[in-house]
């Protein structure tokens, strides 16, 4: 079963890319499992799926465990809120941290990565919405920020990532969507970094369509690819 909704996935994308002009395969699909089976995993792995997202870190740890028993080459995310006594536990075990929310959750990452002698890859977290319940860097404070994490040794800006609000219609994600794209760029003309921020990881189950269209090269699927 998840073999033909990730077949239709990929169709979905295709159709958008071509709109848009866009190459299919520069959009990256990243399973969340969260709440699901290492067995379910391996399904989707074997479909072709190997960016694995994980909201937790304990869930996380038990899943990859698991998974490493396999051949599989994964490369895992982590694309729930981080709290910063797991950070230790995240940078052994995720390739990319797609949550990093504040300065103080920065520092700590680099800290625990520079003790395993790891360069961190990260994406910056930005509440593109006004909603209580979502966690992220505001928009007006991003370009400070960006600036003291560049100066971090041990971690690597890949790009950023947001969380649109739920809506009835996908069409009402799309301004927080051009949002981080207008961000990003002003952030590479500005050259904060000394390398341009190539990642914009925006777009789920219900809008991720409208996200491409947008500019997002990095979709997180969950229901998507587990119920159709």
């Amino acid at each position: 079963m998840f073999k033909d909704n990730i077949l239709r996935i990929k169709e979905r994308i295709s159709l958008i890319c071509s709109k848009i002009n866009q190459d299919p395969n520069s959009i990256t699909i990243v399973c969340v499992s969260k709440g699901r089976t290492a067995e379910q995993i391996e399904e989707v792995i074997e479909a072709g799926i190997t960016d694995i997202g994980e909201n937790r870190v304990q869930e996380a740890i038990i899943k990859f465990n698991a998974l490493r028993t396999t051949n599989y080459k994964l490369r895992t995310h982590m694309v729930g809120h981080l709290q910063t006594n797991k950070v230790k536990d995240a940078v052994r075990i995720f390739d990319l941290i797609q949550s990093v929310d504040s300065l103080r959750l920065a520092k700590e990452l680099d800290k625990q990565a520079s003790k395993i002698n790891k360069l961190q890859d990260i994406l910056i977290e930005v509440k593109t919405s006004k909603e209580a319940t979502k966690f992220g860097i505001k928009p007006d404070d991003a370009i400070e920020v960006i600036k003291e994490i560049a100066k971090f040794k041990n971690i690597n800006i890949k790009g950023l990532m947001t969380i649109a609000p739920l809506v009835d219609n996908p069409e009402k994600a799309r301004p927080y969507f051009r949002k981080l794209r207008e961000l990003r760029d002003k952030i590479n003309s500005l050259r904060l970094t000394a390398y341009n921020l190539p990642l914009l990881s925006m777009g789920m189950t219900d809008d991720f369509e409208v996200a491409i269209e947008e500019g997002s090269n990095m979709l997180r699927l969950g229901r998507a690819i587990f119920e159709g």
